[in-house]
């Protein structure tokens, strides 16, 4: 979907991003919007009051956990792994940055400038997608300097 022109890309981390993300869609009126509906079950986040999600900033992402050295920028689902993830981690003294990219089109780029500056590693982590977020952010890097080549 990302190689569709103007079109807004999202995929929530949980419940409520997913009620988040349907509000955002809803309060697009000046191009068009999709997001990934999460299978399986939730995680059991807490629901926004009403049962009203409130439309994000486009393009946003949101800083989870902060650390050093790893930074793990989630995209969906998955960013509950990346949690885990950093909890495995604590016991070798690693302590990871996790970050919810929330948007693979537009991507943050602030965001990514950050992560990719302030960590030795940067990690994109999706769900099993060639061609997908990973392959945006990887070539957002390149064409701003950030990246020398396939990795760092």
């Amino acid at each position: 979907m990302a190689c569709l022109p103007n079109l807004v890309v999202m995929a929530p981390s949980d419940e409520a991003e997913l009620m988040h993300m349907v509000a955002t869609a809803a309060a697009i009126d000046d191009r068009p919007s999709c997001f990934r509906f999460p299978r399986g079950n939730g995680v059991g986040a807490v629901l926004p009051s009403n049962n009203k999600g409130t439309p994000l900033e486009i393009v946003k992402g949101r800083i989870l956990r902060d650390g050093n050295r790893v930074a793990l920028l989630g995209y969906g689902a998955i960013v509950q792994q990346c949690l885990g993830a950093a909890e495995m981690l604590k016991s070798h003294n690693i302590l990871p940055t996790i970050a919810d990219a929330r948007f693979c089109k537009p991507l943050d780029a602030d965001l990514i400038r950050r992560l990719a500056k302030e960590h030795e590693i940067l990690m994109t982590v999706e769900e099993g997608s060639i061609g997908g977020f990973g392959s945006h952010v990887s070539h957002f890097l390149s064409l701003n300097g950030i990246l020398d080549g396939p990795s760092r």
